[in-house]
């Protein structure tokens, strides 16, 4: 039955959520947390893998959760239950694109939707801040002083790169420099 609950959780997500993955984040860490399929700290490890691998976020976390539940049936049923509602929704609003677009209605929706969608990434990325760098909502309140360095250096390189190339850095790279920093660190303390 793990496979249904999956398949059915990540319809439900992949049908309710608006703004791409990082919209969707936020539910699927309620749904697999309040299932019992990981825990909060797996969860938020889950999501810097996703992060970090191709593909978009989403499907990437549906994957992951899905392979972690139930192995390759799992990963392909949460990661078909995320994607099948957009892409028949594409499906029937790209038959009807013209016509649709030019109603005010549905430009009154999606002005409405948009700052929901940014309140849900916003305390998305504060309670994976919280948690990752303070220990909230963990056993213990706990600083992470790794974190906050690589924080401050990303964002330091992030600033100077735009100053000196008047462009920004690429994601990409600074998710490797993070890597590389906590991997200098992690040798230089534990040899």
């Amino acid at each position: 039955m793990i496979y249904l609950h999956l398949f059915l959780s990540f319809l439900k997500i992949g049908a309710v959520s608006f703004g791409g993955g990082y919209g969707m984040i936020s539910l699927v860490r309620e749904t697999v947390v309040s299932n019992g399929w990981l825990t909060d700290t797996q969860m938020m490890n889950f999501i810097a893998v996703s992060e970090s691998t191709p593909g978009p976020i989403a499907v990437n976390m549906a994957t992951f959760v899905g392979f972690s539940q139930g192995g390759v049936p799992g990963a392909i049923l949460a990661t078909l239950g995320v994607i099948l509602p957009a892409f028949l929704i594409m499906l029937l609003i790209a038959s009807v694109m013209r016509t649709f677009m030019k109603r005010k209605g549905v430009n009154a929706f999606l002005e409405g939707v948009r700052p929901g969608v940014v309140a849900l990434i916003m305390s998305t990325a504060v309670t994976m801040g919280l948690s990752t760098l303070f220990g909230v909502g963990g056993e213990k309140f706990e600083v992470n002083i790794l974190g906050l360095v690589i924080i401050a250096v990303v964002a330091a390189v992030g600033v100077l790169y735009k100053r000196l190339r008047k462009k920004k850095i690429s994601p990409i790279l600074l998710i490797v420099l993070s890597a590389i920093i906590s991997l200098c660190v992690d040798i230089i303390i534990y040899g």
